[in-house]
Parts: C-alpha cells; sequence; structure tokens
C-alpha cells in the first residue's frame, strides 16, 4: 500500500523507486501483485504516462488515509495525542488574507507538528488529481463524492475607488451601469450577471468587462486603483471602506445576496486522518466568514 501511494504522489515507478531504495522492478512487481489481489487495475500504464483508473484514484484516497493513521499511531504512542502530519489546503487569495492569515500562528501554536501547504487559487481543482486534503471555496457544494462543513456567509457588496466615482459619477440605479467598466473574474461562474431590484421586481445587469482577474484578491486591488466597479464579499473589503479606500455603491437597489463558504474534502462521511479533523475543527471554530 506505501508504495501504492509513493508511485502516485511521485508520478511513476523511478521516482517511487529511488526514494524507497528499491528497484523499478520490485516497484513493477509490487503494484501488479496488488493489482491481482484486489482484482481490479489501479493504473492506464503507456510508455509516456502513467494514469489512476477511477477505482485507483477511490484506492489511493483511502489508502493515504490509512497510511496516515499507521503513522499518527505510532507518533502517538511516543509523544501523546498532538496530532502530526502535513495538510494540503487549497483556498482563495481573499479568503487566506482575510481569514486564515490572522488565525495562522494560533494554529502553529496549537498544533506544531502539523505542516500545511496552502496552495492559492479560485479555480475549481480535482482533489485527488492535485493530493489536496480540504479545500475552501465560496458557493454551493456539487459534487456528491464531497462532503463540506460550512465556514459561515458573508454578504457580497458592488464597490469602487472614490477617485474612480470622481471621473466617471456615483452609479445611482441600474441603468446607470451603461456608463461604469466592471472588474470581471477570469474563470467561469455559476452567475456572470449582478443581481438588482429595479420597481419591486428582481433584474440581471452584467456591466461591460473594463479588466478581469483570476481571484478576488487580485480584483480587490484593482478596485482600490481605480479600474472599474467589483462586486465582491463584504469580509473582504470592509476595511477598504472603513479607511476610505473604497466606497460600496447602489446599496438600495443590489439585491440581497450572501455567499457561502465551505471547507470541502472527500470522504462522504468516512473515517478522516486525525490532522486533517483537527483542521476543519480549527477552521470551524476560528475560520468563519461575515
Amino acid at each position: 500500500m506505501e508504495v501504492f501511494v509513493r508511485v502516485v504522489e511521485l508520478g511513476g515507478f523511478t521516482h517511487a523507486a529511488r526514494q524507497l531504495g528499491m528497484t523499478q522492478s520490485a516497484v513493477s512487481k509490487l503494484i501488479s501483485r496488488l493489482e491481482a489481489r484486489l482484482g481490479t487495475r489501479l493504473f492506464n500504464r503507456s510508455t509516456r504516462r502513467l494514469d489512476l483508473t477511477a477505482e485507483g484514484c477511490t484506492f489511493y484516497e483511502r489508502a493515504s488515509a490509512i497510511l496516515s493513521d499507521i503513522e499518527e499511531a505510532e507518533r502517538h504512542a511516543g509523544r501523546g495525542e498532538q496530532p502530526v502530519g502535513r495538510i494540503r489546503l487549497n483556498t482563495s487569495a481573499s479568503y487566506a488574507a482575510h481569514v486564515l492569515e490572522p488565525v495562522l500562528p494560533m494554529f502553529q501554536e496549537r498544533y506544531p507538528e502539523i505542516v500545511l501547504d496552502i496552495v492559492l487559487t479560485d479555480s475549481v481543482i480535482d482533489l485527488l488529481a492535485e493530493r489536496t486534503d480540504v479545500v475552501v471555496r465560496a458557493g454551493p457544494l456539487k459534487d456528491s463524492s464531497l462532503v463540506a462543513r460550512k465556514l459561515g456567509e458573508s454578504p457580497m457588496i458592488i464597490v469602487a475607488a472614490p477617485d474612480y466615482l470622481d471621473r466617471v459619477g456615483e452609479p445611482r440605479c441600474v441603468a446607470d451601469l451603461e456608463q461604469h467598466k466592471r472588474i470581471g473574474f477570469g474563470y467561469p461562474r455559476e452567475i456572470e450577471g449582478w443581481r438588482f431590484i429595479s420597481d419591486g421586481e428582481p433584474v440581471q445587469a452584467c456591466p461591460a468587462i473594463g479588466i478581469q482577474a483570476s481571484d478576488g484578491e487580485t480584483v480587490r486591488r484593482l478596485a482600490i486603483k481605480g479600474f472599474g466597479l467589483a462586486r465582491l464579499a463584504a469580509f473582504t473589503v470592509r476595511d477598504d471602506i472603513a479607511a476610505g479606500r473604497l466606497m460600496s455603491v447602489l446599496d438600495a437597489v443590489h439585491a440581497a445576496d450572501n455567499e457561502a463558504f465551505h471547507a470541502v474534502y472527500t470522504g462522504q462521511g468516512g473515517p478522516l486522518p486525525t490532522r486533517v479533523r483537527t483542521l476543519l475543527n480549527f477552521l470551524a471554530e476560528h475560520g468563519k466568514v461575515d
């Protein structure tokens, strides 16, 4: 099982053999024996690539958790119940900057044996393919093979820099948006337009994009620089509004809209490694948005 996991994580028999101090032939034979025992193929092999099958992905997920628990059990026997190991956490730059970074010192002080490997992206990822333990994302959970713990909700507001509003004028109604540019996101979103209430009826407007970026934190910085209007989670811009770097606009007609945040992981409620469970519990207590 450990050989199989090393082959997956290192991307091939050669690298796994080198790390484990084995020959490539021995690694290949062990994987073949494992496949014969399981009665299924774990890899699709070619001369250039080694890809997991669907069964291989499932087995890798469970095998990684089992090996992690074995390692923790061995360490606990000599050190007590302190969780240990590496956790790969994928999250947005906005969540990392405004929620995660302030509480990281507390997490490190409580759990010095856990190593956090933080990857920043707003794009949707495949947890297994990216070797990721936990993903923090905004929006509804769609994939039924994943499990989520809610980390709260944040209102969405439209903001702009004061100097931009001085140049272009502050929009007072939905029709005014025709004179403005928005800072867009460089990846598909569930709803591209902005929702408003006009004459008591819900409407959707989609101002022209002047510039776009791949993550919310860059969108926020571009808004501060005066590139246009941006629609962002309130927790990411509250300090900017208080400091006068940004102003909220169209509050009277912007439809009340909260965006939920979740810590997402694989497992469908099955057993989790202690290190992952520890991080999830910590985020549920100290990593909430509002």
